[in-house]
């Protein structure tokens, strides 16, 4: 069964940091995840050509590995990643997701079976529904090292 793949392209050590995280959730889907990091000061044209070759590679794999489609994940719109992101798109078979994240890329994976546009939707709401705003409160409960009544050292 043929399913979509995922290329990460995000400033260093993004792309491959994200890409360790995710084969940490799922370590068995290695194959479909690629990562491209790219470093201060490295030529654009560069970069472009290395992800041009692998998103070429990938769709050369032998018809039952061959993805359905490709979903691309960068890093922040505008900068440099994204803007080399652009140049693969095809609206079609390529599709660009910009400002991922970790709880984006482990929705995306975990429908990496279903349509591309599917696997886009589910990867942009996963990644809105990973960020929250968390309350810390102080614990509640005075902490004793033992119940001592001669020593008064009880709740009232």
């Amino acid at each position: 069964m043929n399913m979509n793949y995922f290329f990460i392209i995000a400033h260093t050590p993004l792309a491959n940091a994200l890409r360790d995280c995710v084969l940490h959730v799922f370590p068995d889907t290695s194959e479909y995840i690629v990562a491209l990091d790219i470093l201060p000061n490295s030529a654009p044209q560069d970069a472009l050509h290395t992800a041009q070759l692998s998103i070429k590679q990938l769709f050369a794999l032998p018809k039952t590995t061959r993805p359905n489609g490709i979903v691309v994940f960068t890093d922040l719109f505008g900068a440099t990643p994204s803007n080399i992101a652009t140049e693969l798109v095809d609206g079609t078979h390529v599709k660009l997701v910009a400002g991922v994240n970790l709880p984006m890329l482990l929705k995306a994976v975990s429908y990496r079976h279903e349509s591309i546009d599917s696997v886009v939707s589910r990867a942009i709401t996963g990644g809105i529904q990973g960020v929250m705003s968390v309350a810390i409160t102080p614990q509640q409960h005075q902490k004793f090292s033992s119940y001592d009544q001669s020593q008064y050292n009880h709740q009232q």
